[in-house]
This record gives C-alpha cells, structure tokens and sequence, in this order.
C-alpha cells in the first residue's frame, strides 16, 4: 500500500505514532515535504536518517521549504520506479521535482518546493534559494506531463495551488512561478487525487483536494479527513 503524510520537521517520533504500525514491509509512506532530517550532518541525525532508512517500508518525500539544499544536492541521484531521484540511505529516497513515479501500478506526479513563511527571520542564517522552484524545473515537468499525455493517478506537492491558498487563508499574498503553474495543472492534467503539505493542517477541500499533517492516509481509500 501507499500513505501520505505531511511535513515532519525532523521529528523522529512521528515514525513512532500509533498511525505509522499500519504500514507493512514494501508498503510506501510518501512525506509531503519539509522532512526536515537532512539540515546540519550531525552524528545524531546520520543515526536518525540510517534509522528512517532501514524501517521495513520505503520512505519517499519531495522537499518543502525547511531542508538544507546544499547537502541534498549532493547525494547519489538514481532512477527509482521510473522517475528521478535522490537516494539519501537505505529505503529512504527524495522526490525530485517534476518528476512521474509508478508506485504499484499508480502513476504520481511530485513537485517539491516552494516559499518559507519565515523568510526573514531566516534569510541570513539557514534559508537557501533552492526552496524556490526554477522556471527550468517547471518546463521539465510539462515535459514529463506530456510523455503520459497529462494523465496521472495521483499528485504530490509541498505548496497547494493558489486557488487553494486562498481557500485556506495560507500564505495568501505569496505568489511564485510555481503557484500558477499548478493552477495549470489543474486545468490540464486529469488525475485523481492532489495532497500537500505546508499548511500544517489535516483537510479534505472537495473534490480532489487533500491536505495533509500529522495523519497518515491510505492513498487509494481516502475520501475525506
């Protein structure tokens, strides 16, 4: 099976919640951004990353607005389930953005990124300009879009469409490149169902919408949370 959660911040105790003993050996828990484990190399988050990286399922995030780009960037980029990826340790991979991955027959769309809330407090210290997709990253997803002829089963983003910013009262005076162009998809691609993250919240906006927290949510079974 395949299970969607939402940002997790580098808090390890979210693999320990009552939600996460569902998941079985070759399950799949796609993190919809802001994972959060990979930001300063330590000795203790290398132990935590091996750890999330040898559970018995496959753990997959796309990257939201709190990693540090600089040390992504460097691990191995390898192709899994048909799409590329980063491959951080074990079981545990990074989403690259615009990317198509076929996960148990289901084609899903992912697209990390987006615009930090707390850019100020941050810009000078621990912020890195690769939170912000690039204008080539989003040609490169029209692109993979098109080779399947805009039909995808399932799509994973960190920042929701503005449509559903402003629905959500979310970062509503933010615009970026990226947040049209998910408008586009809408109007484009036929798919089933689109979860985000970043809002912190755990919302079902009808009728394909989802956003997603701290719940860990059957994909194909879903119909509200």
């Amino acid at each position: 099976m395949i299970y969607i959660t939402g940002d997790m911040h580098g808090e390890f105790s979210r693999f320990k919640s009552k939600e996460m003993k569902k998941l079985k050996e070759g399950d799949t828990l796609i993190i919809c951004g802001d994972f959060g484990f990979i930001w300063n190399n330590s000795r203790h988050e290398r132990s935590v990353l091996n750890k999330i990286g040898n559970l018995k399922f496959n753990v997959a995030f796309v990257d939201g607005c709190h990693e540090n780009f600089d040390m992504l960037d460097e691990y191995e980029q390898i192709e899994w389930n048909g799409g590329k990826a980063h491959h951080i340790t074990g079981n545990l991979v990074h989403l690259m953005r615009g990317q198509i991955y076929t996960i148990e027959g289901k084609k899903i769309f992912a697209f990390g990124g987006g615009h930090s809330q707390d850019y100020d407090l941050r810009r000078n210290e621990n912020w890195w300009t690769q939170e912000q997709p690039t204008h080539d990253e989003i040609i490169e997803s029209i692109n993979n879009l098109a080779v399947v002829d805009n039909e995808v089963d399932f799509i994973i983003t960190h920042e929701p469409p503005a449509s559903l910013k402003d629905c959500l009262g979310v970062d509503v005076f933010q615009r970026l490149e990226i947040h049209a162009f998910f408008e586009d998809i809408i109007k484009a691609c036929h798919f089933e169902k689109w979860f985000f993250g970043k809002c912190h919240i755990n919302k079902y906006i009808p009728m394909k919408f989802y956003a997603v927290f701290d719940d860990v949510v059957e994909l194909y079974h879903i119909d509200s949370i």
